[in-house]
C-alpha cells in the first residue's frame, strides 16, 4: 500500500494535534516512602498509583521501581528492571491492566470480603456436609 504525501501530512497534523491536546509525562519517579509510583504531566497534574494496583508491576521490588524511562512520545512509562510498559492514555482512563487482570484482582478481593451473609452461608452449607458436590451428568452430544 503506497501513502501519498498529503495522506502522510494530513496524518503527521492530527498526530500533532492529538499530542497538543493530550497531557504526557515529564517526569516519572518511584516514591518509596509512600510506595506510590509518581507521574509528572505537562498539564502540571501529577498522577500516583500504588504499584500492586499495574499489571506488570503489580509483584515489583522498591529497587526494580527505581529506574523509570518516559517513552520518546511522551505516552508512556518504561520500567527496565522489570521489562514492564504502562501506557499514560489507558492510566488516564483507568485501567492499569487487561480486564481480565482487573476482573482476577477483584475477584481476589471479594473473596477476602467477610460479611455476615457469608458467614451464615458458610454455616448453613456444614450443616448440610459442606460444599456440594459437582454433578456427575454428562452432557450428551448431539
Amino acid at each position: 500500500m503506497e501513502v501519498r504525501k498529503d495522506e502522510f501530512a494530513a496524518a503527521n497534523r492530527r498526530a500533532a494535534d492529538r499530542v497538543r491536546n493530550t497531557p504526557i509525562a515529564t517526569d516519572a519517579r518511584y516514591d518509596r516512602r509512600t510506595d506510590r509510583v509518581v507521574i509528572g504531566l505537562s498539564s502540571g497534574i501529577e498522577v500516583a498509583f500504588h504499584p500492586r494496583q499495574a499489571q506488570g508491576i503489580e509483584h515489583a521490588k522498591p529497587h526494580q521501581l527505581a529506574k523509570i524511562e518516559i517513552t520518546p512520545s511522551g505516552l508512556g512509562i518504561h520500567f527496565p528492571r522489570l521489562d514492564a510498559d504502562i501506557y499514560l492514555p489507558a492510566l488516564l482512563e483507568g485501567f492499569l491492566g487487561s480486564r481480565r487482570w482487573i476482573a482476577a484482582e477483584m475477584g481476589k478481593i471479594g473473596g477476602k470480603a467477610s460479611t455476615k451473609a457469608k458467614s451464615a452461608a458458610a454455616r448453613r452449607n456444614g450443616r448440610l456436609g459442606g460444599r456440594p458436590k459437582k454433578s456427575k451428568e454428562v452432557a450428551r452430544l448431539a
